[in-house]
């Protein structure tokens, strides 16, 4: 994966996520997720967090707020709160040197396409989270997918056994596409749906 095509999958990342929020009811923010101790609220406060981090350590700043314990943006209109923490970090990606060798990440240094990917990773699979959470049809891209398993190989086991942020991998079913398979190695139910639904 080339420097373009990591930031290409970031950016596809974020457009779902931005996507996802967008399309969330107002009645639907305290929903259950598959992120089982978290709310739809919860998660999008993670992500944007998250995302914030991905962001401010390419300037040696860290975000205000613990992703695990986020503060509240949702106060305001969520979806700005949101697009700002992306833009940032789509453009700290973008203004990188070409031949940029290592960058900083939260997880430590990574080769550039490897760092895009892993940001992409979170953004996506927290997108997914929420669109099934509030009954939105837009599953995991199986090409998006394709493009952030070399961050889910290389990084995603060690996160589960160091700092439990990953629930156990499920078994991947015959007829499965990739982005089912990605989302049960990263300890999710692909046809997961709320209670009573």
């Amino acid at each position: 994966m080339t420097n373009i095509q990591g930031i290409e999958v970031l950016t596809r990342s974020h457009d779902y996520l931005r996507e996802v929020v967008a399309a969330v009811p107002g009645s639907a923010w305290a929903a259950p997720t598959p992120c089982s101790e978290w709310t739809v609220r919860q998660v999008l406060n993670h992500a944007r967090i998250d995302q914030q981090a991905y962001g401010l350590v390419l300037t040696g700043d860290r975000p205000d707020s613990d992703p695990f314990h986020p503060a509240d943006a949702l106060d305001g209109d969520p979806a700005a709160e949101l697009d700002k923490a992306l833009r940032a970090v789509a453009d700290g990606y973008t203004r990188l040197p070409a031949d940029t060798d290592q960058v900083p990440t939260p997880l430590g240094p990574m080769p550039l396409p490897l760092a895009a990917a892993t940001a992409a990773m979170d953004a996506a699979v927290h997108a997914w989270d929420i669109a099934v959470a509030t009954d939105q049809n837009r599953p995991l891209n199986a090409d998006l997918a394709e493009a952030i398993w070399p961050a889910a190989d290389r990084l995603v086991d060690q996160l589960r056994d160091a700092y439990r942020v990953f629930a156990p991998a499920r078994e991947v079913k015959d007829g499965y596409d990739r982005g089912e398979a990605l989302l049960a190695f990263l300890g999710r139910d692909p046809h997961w749906m709320p209670a009573g639904s």
